[in-house]
């Protein structure tokens, strides 16, 4: 079983090695926690998880492999046949009878589910006492108790139930979930080249411990604070399509502000024309000149564009194809000029990697940047960042 266990993570995708297993093995020779399966879940857990974006997938894992046995409190686990957790019909009950049924307690709950599995030899469907589907038992599947222990249900129906069984913890840190603050944080956090400069208010202690040693008094040495010197220019699409992505452009703009101290944004509208903006309540009275920033912001800039890619062929190939003025130049001649003047520049996606092949201005747009379009993922984050770093 922990030889198919090893294998199945292998097969989902976790990076677990040969070497992470033989210890979890050793650290079950010496009996390092108790023989209960939460234990065995949380020891193989540390043992073969290195990244807390793949907790829900080891959770599966664990879950599918390990299935029957119960994450109870002391010795209450069992083998539940799968049969038994499989969806029956609803069962009706009036009002009335569920008035009849009372919450058991905790302590009474627990020690109740312990003895049914100890007394139970067949599958039950219906009634109060057994586990079993359709049910007024506390313990169970698509039955009716107002506290009870879910048993192989794949979500609640009344909200009821003290304790779950199969319940999975970290589903929002897969790679495959949309961007929440913290974990753009933690994705940026690779696009750092650290290096001092400016100003001498940083102690530098083991100098001054040199320097003290040296001249027999105490010599204060000081040296520039260790900053990121990451330069970073990000281009933000705004309006019509890139509505609905507004609260994960917001938290990647939240983000970026705070991990980087040498950046630069501006808004543009479906694709990059003459002109870019900084305030889009002012977008046609101050705007600036693309020539002008592409000019200003040297090609050690890392750039990321940040956009559906959504639009109409005609506003990338053809002159005064934008939607929404008379472009002098198509929007594709002002692309490949950024990709050209940047080494390092990537286009960032909100719209989920499968429906890409549907747009045809999507892969366009990943074409220009040399196929250097990565999804609003974690996984596309991470990789967008391990590309610039180059």
């Amino acid at each position: 079983m922990f030889v198919e266990f090893f294998l199945e993570l292998k097969e989902a995708g976790l990076p677990v090695s040969l070497r992470e297993y033989l210890t979890l093995m050793e650290a079950l020779d010496r009996d390092v926690v108790e023989h209960q399966v939460e234990g065995f879940y949380y020891l193989s857990r540390a043992a073969l998880v290195k990244d807390e974006r793949n907790l829900d997938r080891f959770d599966k894992v664990f879950g599918h492999v390990f299935k029957g046995l119960d994450l109870m409190p002391e010795d209450l686990s069992a083998d539940i046949p799968e049969e038994w957790l499989r969806k029956m019909a609803e069962l009706y009950l009036s009002e009335e009878e569920k008035a009849e049924l009372e919450a058991m307690g905790w302590d009474k709950l627990m020690e109740t589910l312990k003895k049914r599995l100890e007394e139970q030899e067949e599958r039950h469907q219906g009634g109060n006492k057994w586990i079993g589907t359709a049910g007024r038992s506390p313990f169970g599947a698509n039955g009716y108790n107002p506290e009870g222990v879910r048993i192989g249900q794949e979500q609640g129906r009344h909200g009821k139930a003290v304790k779950v069984w199969d319940k999975r913890d970290y589903k929002d840190l897969d790679d495959s979930v949309e961007l929440g603050t913290r974990n753009i944080k933690v994705a940026l956090r690779r696009l750092r080249k650290f290096a001092r400069h400016g100003a001498l208010d940083e102690l530098d202690l083991d100098n001054t411990i040199k320097q003290t040693a040296e001249h027999g008094y105490l010599d204060l040495q000081f040296r520039p604070e260790r900053r990121n010197a990451i330069k970073v220019l990000i281009f933000f699409d705004v309006g019509g399509s890139m509505d609905g992505h507004i609260k994960v452009c917001e938290e990647l703009f939240s983000a970026a502000r705070t991990e980087f101290k040498n950046m630069e944004y501006f808004y543009f509208h479906n694709c990059l024309y003459e002109g870019v903006w900084k305030d889009n309540r002012r977008r046609w009275t101050e705007t600036t000149d693309t020539w002008d920033v592409l000019h200003s912001y040297g090609s050690d800039y890392k750039v990321i564009f940040v956009g559906d890619a959504s639009m109409s062929p005609y506003e990338i190939t053809v002159p005064g194809g934008a939607v929404e003025h008379m472009n002098q130049e198509p929007g594709a001649l002002w692309l490949q000029r950024v990709t050209e003047i940047y080494e390092n520049c990537a286009w960032l996606n909100p719209v989920p990697e499968k429906f890409w092949q549907y747009t045809p201005t999507i892969q366009m747009v990943g074409q220009i940047f040399q196929d250097r379009m990565y999804p609003l993922t974690i996984e596309g984050l991470d990789n967008a960042m391990r590309n610039l770093v180059r």
